[in-house]
C-alpha cells in the first residue's frame, strides 16, 4: 500500500511536460497534440480565364502592352528575309559604285544581280485564279507539265510507287535532263540563285554564307553547287509549283493536299541538307509559303510556320511567324494540331537561340503560345518531356541580365514565362525538375529584379503557393537566401493586391509548418512582426470602413470582399500560429499586445457561420500562445476576456471550432479564475458531453479541461453530477487501446476526480468496471497485442510506458480495496 500522502496527491494542471532530457517519441507527439499545433489551410483558388489572352483580365498592363489579336497576311512578311533584325532601313549610298563586268554573263553563279520586275507589269501579265498567288518576285513561272511529268509522279507516287529521294537526286547526273527539253529558267530564277540577294542572309552575314569556290574554266560549277541545283530543279521547284497550283484551285481536299505538299517539301529540304540558311534559293521558298498564309487554314498555317522556323527566318518574318503560331494557339480547338509534329520543338529552339534584345517581341509571342498550350493536359506532358523547364531556366537567366525599366519587353516575356511555369507546376512530374533546375531560387532572382511588376510577382506567388505544399520544393525554397526578407518586402510593397498577398502568406505558412529553422529565420527578419501585424490590421478593418455603422456595430462589408479579406487573414493567422511554435518566438508573440488584441478583435467581429476557418485558426493561435506562461503575457492578462470570446465557438455548430475552443480552455483553465468562469457559465457541461464523441482528439481535449477543473474540490461534485466518471470510463474502454496518450489523460482526469484517492465519487459498478479495464490494460502483452507493425508496436509501447502506465498504477492503487495485499503492477 502506498502512503496516505501519496494517495491524496492530485495531478497537476493539464499542461504539456517539457523535459530537458531526451524526449521519447510519445512525449514529442504528446507535446504537439496537447498544446502547440501547426495549422493547415487550403491553397488559394485561381479560376481559369475563359479566354486565352496574352495578358489576363486583371493585368496591370492596361495600356502599354502588345496586342493579343491582330491580322496577318502575306504582305506582312519580307520575302527576302534579309533586313537587319532591328527593322531599320539601310541608308542609300551617296556614290554609284562601279561593278566589275562578269566574265561570263551566262554563268548563273557569276551573273550580275538584276532588279526585280515592276510589280505592276507582273500583275498585268497575270490573269485567272493564280493571280493572287503569283505576285511580283514569284519563284518561277509555271513549268510545262510535260517537262516534269516523271518528277511529279515520283514526288506524288500512286499505289506501289516509291517517292523520289532527294539523296538519290544529289548523286545523279542531271546533265541530260538539263540539256533536254524543259522549262527555261527565267530572269527571276536567275536572281534567286545569286548570293546575298535572295538567300535571306543579313548584309553582315553575306560574306560568311556565300559560296567562295571558283567556277571552273568551262563554266561548270563545283559538285556541291551542281547537286543543290539538281535538287532544286528536280524536287524543290516542282513542289513549289504544285503548291501554287493547288492553292489556286478549289478542290475538296485542298487543305489536306497542301499540308501533304508542305510535309514533302520539308522532308526534301531536310534530306538535301538545305534547311536553315544553307539554301541559296531560300527566299523563293519563303515567298511561296508566305502567300499560302492568305488561305487562312489553321492546320496549313501551322505546317507553314513549322517549315519557316526550320528555314531559320529572322527579323520581321520571325516575329510574324511567332504571331501566326500564337494566333492559332488562341483557340483551344487547335490544341490537337500541336501534338503530332515538331512545332513545339521549334518554339523551344527559338527560345533557346534567339537574342532577347534583337527578337524580344518574337520571344514574347512564342512564350505566349506555350502559356496557352500548357493549359492542355496532353501538351503539358509533352512540354515536360521536351525539357521546357530547362529552356525556361536558361531564358530566365538571360532575361535577368536585361536592364528592365517599367513594362519593357523583358517584363512582358517574364509574365508569359511565369504563367507557363505556373501551369507546369500542376503536373506531379514537374516538381523534381523545378528543384533540379533551381527554378525556385531563379524565380526569387526575378522577384528581386521585377519587384514592382505586379503581374510577374503574382504569377511567381502562384508557383510558390503550389509547390511549397510539397516537401522537396519547400526545402529548396527554404534554402534560397533571403527569400523571407524578399517576401516581406513584397507584402509591404503590394499590400493592397489581395491575390498576391494571400499566396505569399500561404507560402510562408507552408515554410513554417514543418521546421523550426524557417520559423526563426522569418521572425528574425527586420520588421517581420510589424509587417505581418500591419497587414493584419489593414485587412481586419478593410471591409468595415465604408458606410455608417449602426450604433455599437460595424457595418457589414459586401460578401465577396469579406470572403477575400478573410482568406488573407486565414493565411496570415496561420503564419502566426506556426512561427510561435518556436520557443524563441512564442514568448515574444505572447507578450505582444498588438498581436493579442488583433486576435481578440477577430473573434469579436466575425461569426462562425461566415468565417469558420478564420476563427478556428485564431483559436489555434491563441492556444499556442497560451502555452507560454510568462508573467507579462498578454494572453494571461486577457484570459477572462478570451474565455468569454471562446463561448461563441463552444456554442457553435462547428465541431472544429468547438474543438479549438476546448483546447484553449485546456490551457487557460490552469488559472483558478478561468476555472471559476467555466463553472459559472456551465461550460463544463459541454465539455462532459464531448466525451461522447468518437473522436480521440476531441476526447483528449475534453479530458484535459476536466483534469484542470477537478483540481478544485467543489468542481468535483458538479462534474460527478454531470456523469463525468461514467463517460470517462466509456472513453477509456472504447478508445484507450488505440491511443495510450488518450488513455493516460483519462486516468489523470479520474485521478483528480477522486481527489488523489481522498474521495470516492464512483459507485461500486463503476469502480469494479474501471479496475477490470485497467487490469487488462496494465498487462503489456494484452495491451499491445493488436499492433502488428513492429515500428508502430515500438511507438505504442513507448506511449504506453510513458503516458499511461504511471498514472494508471496510481488510480488502481487508490481504488483497490484495503484487504488486497498489493496494487497491480506492470507485468
Amino acid at each position: 500500500m502506498a502512503s496516505t500522502e501519496r494517495n491524496r496527491e492530485v495531478c497537476g494542471p493539464f499542461i504539456p511536460r517539457r523535459n530537458s532530457l531526451r524526449k521519447t517519441s510519445a512525449e514529442i507527439v504528446s507535446e504537439a497534440r496537447q498544446s502547440l499545433r501547426v495549422q493547415s489551410t487550403q491553397r488559394p483558388f485561381t479560376p481559369r480565364d475563359g479566354q486565352r489572352r496574352l495578358f489576363g483580365r486583371n493585368s496591370v498592363r492596361a495600356d502599354n502592352r502588345p496586342p493579343s489579336a491582330f491580322s496577318l497576311h502575306a504582305q506582312n512578311f519580307d520575302a527576302s528575309d534579309s533586313r537587319p533584325g532591328s527593322g531599320s532601313r539601310l541608308s542609300p549610298l551617296d556614290h554609284k559604285p562601279k561593278f566589275p563586268t562578269p566574265c561570263n554573263a551566262e554563268d548563273q553563279l557569276k551573273a550580275f544581280p538584276k532588279p526585280p520586275p515592276d510589280p505592276v507589269e507582273v500583275r498585268r501579265g497575270l490573269a485567272g485564279p493564280r493571280a493572287r498567288l503569283l505576285k511580283a518576285g514569284s519563284l518561277t513561272a509555271p513549268p510545262s507539265v510535260e517537262g516534269h511529268t516523271d518528277v511529279k509522279e515520283r514526288l506524288n507516287p500512286g499505289p506501289g510507287q516509291k517517292r523520289l529521294s532527294a539523296k538519290l537526286l544529289l548523286s545523279t547526273d542531271h546533265t541530260a535532263a538539263r540539256s533536254g527539253p524543259g522549262p527555261r529558267r527565267t530572269a527571276s530564277e536567275s536572281r534567286i540563285t545569286q548570293p546575298c540577294v535572295d538567300s535571306g542572309i543579313r548584309p553582315t552575314e553575306c560574306k560568311e554564307e556565300r559560296r567562295t569556290e571558283p567556277v571552273c574554266g568551262d563554266g561548270t560549277a563545283r559538285t556541291d553547287g551542281d547537286a543543290e541545283s539538281s535538287v532544286w530543279t528536280d524536287v524543290i521547284a516542282p513542289l513549289l509549283q504544285e503548291l501554287e497550283s493547288v492553292a489556286a484551285g478549289d478542290s475538296e481536299g485542298l487543305v489536306d493536299r497542301l499540308c501533304d505538299l508542305c510535309d514533302c517539301l520539308h522532308g526534301a529540304l531536310a534530306e538535301a541538307d538545305m534547311l536553315g540558311r544553307r539554301c541559296e534559293r531560300r527566299s523563293g521558298i519563303l515567298r511561296t509559303l508566305f502567300r499560302l498564309i492568305d488561305l487562312n487554314f489553321a492546320r496549313l498555317n501551322l505546317r507553314i510556320a513549322e517549315l519557316c522556323l526550320a528555314l531559320r527566318v529572322s527579323g520581321n518574318n520571325l516575329l510574324n511567324i511567332c504571331k501566326l503560331i500564337f494566333q492559332i494557339s488562341r483557340s483551344e480547338s487547335n490544341d490537337t494540331l500541336f501534338q503530332n509534329n515538331s512545332i513545339i520543338d521549334s518554339l523551344l529552339d527559338v527560345l533557346s537561340d534567339e537574342d532577347v534584345s534583337a527578337s524580344g517581341e518574337a520571344l514574347l509571342y512564342c512564350v505566349g503560345t506555350l502559356k496557352f498550350l500548357s493549359g492542355n493536359a496532353t501538351i503539358l506532358r509533352l512540354l515536360l518531356d521536351k525539357n521546357c523547364i530547362g529552356v525556361a531556366q536558361q531564358l530566365i537567366q538571360r532575361l535577368c541580365t536585361v536592364q528592365n525599366t517599367g513594362f519593357t519587353i523583358a517584363g512582358h516575356i517574364l509574365v508569359q514565362l511565369t504563367a507557363t511555369l505556373r501551369n507546369l507546376a500542376d503536373h506531379p512530374d514537374s516538381r523534381p525538375l523545378f528543384v533540379s533546375f533551381s527554378i525556385l531560387s531563379a524565380l526569387c532572382t526575378v522577384l528581386h529584379h521585377h519587384c514592382k511588376d505586379q503581374d510577374i510577382c503574382t504569377n511567381i506567388s502562384r508557383i510558390y503557393s503550389k509547390l511549397s505544399s510539397y516537401s522537396e520544393c519547400r526545402l529548396a525554397l527554404a534554402q534560397t537566401p533571403d527569400c523571407y526578407r524578399l517576401f516581406l518586402k513584397l507584402l509591404t510593397k503590394h499590400h493592397q493586391k489581395q491575390d498576391l498577398v494571400v499566396r505569399l502568406l500561404f507560402t510562408l505558412g507552408n515554410l513554417t509548418a514543418k521546421s523550426d529553422e524557417p520559423r526563426l529565420q522569418l521572425f528574425r527578419c527586420d520588421g517581420c512582426m510589424d509587417t505581418l501585424l500591419r497587414l493584419y490590421s489593414s485587412y481586419q478593418r478593410k471591409g468595415f470602413q465604408k458606410g455608417s455603422p449602426p450604433p455599437g456595430e460595424p457595418p457589414a462589408p459586401p460578401l465577396g470582399a469579406r470572403e477575400a479579406d478573410d482568406d488573407v487573414l486565414v493565411k496570415l493567422v496561420r503564419v502566426l500560429a506556426n512561427v510561435c511554435i518556436h520557443p524563441a518566438v512564442g514568448p515574444s508573440l505572447a507578450t505582444n499586445e498588438t498581436c493579442v488584441q488583433l486576435l481578440m478583435e477577430t473573434l469579436e467581429l466575425r461569426s462562425v457561420q461566415e468565417s469558420e476557418e478564420l476563427l478556428v485558426n485564431v483559436a489555434a493561435t491563441i492556444n499556442n500562445l497560451s502555452f507560454y506562461r510568462e508573467e507579462n503575457s498578454s494572453i494571461r492578462h486577457h484570459q477572462l476576456a478570451i474565455s468569454q470570446l471562446m463561448l461563441k465557438l463552444v456554442l457553435s455548430p462547428s465541431m472544429d471550432a468547438v474543438l479549438e475552443a476546448t483546447r484553449v480552455y485546456g490551457n487557460l483553465s490552469q488559472s483558478k479564475d478561468v476555472r471559476d468562469f467555466i463553472m459559472q457559465h456551465k461550460v463544463h457541461r459541454f465539455v462532459v458531453t464531448l466525451l461522447d464523441s468518437k473522436s480521440a482528439e476531441t476526447c483528449f481535449s475534453a479530458c484535459g479541461v476536466l483534469t484542470n477543473l477537478a483540481l478544485d474540490p467543489p468542481n468535483r461534485v458538479c462534474l460527478s453530477l454531470e456523469g463525468a466518471s461514467a463517460k470517462l470510463l466509456d472513453c477509456l474502454r472504447d478508445l484507450g487501446p488505440g491511443d495510450w496518450q488518450l488513455a493516460g489523460q483519462v486516468c489523470q482526469a479520474v485521478w483528480n476526480l477522486i481527489g488523489g484517492g481522498s474521495e470516492d465519487p464512483l459507485d461500486a459498478p463503476e469502480r469494479d468496471s474501471l479496475l477490470e479495464i485497467l487490469a487488462a490494460f496494465l498487462d503489456e502483452d494484452e495491451a499491445l497485442k493488436w499492433t502488428d507493425d513492429e515500428d508502430m508496436r515500438d511507438f505504442h509501447k513507448a506511449c504506453w510506458e510513458s503516458e499511461f502506465l504511471p498514472v494508471a498504477q496510481k488510480v488502481v492503487e487508490a481504488l483497490q480495496p484495503p484487504d488486497l495485499t498489493a496494487p497491480l503492477t506492470c507485468s
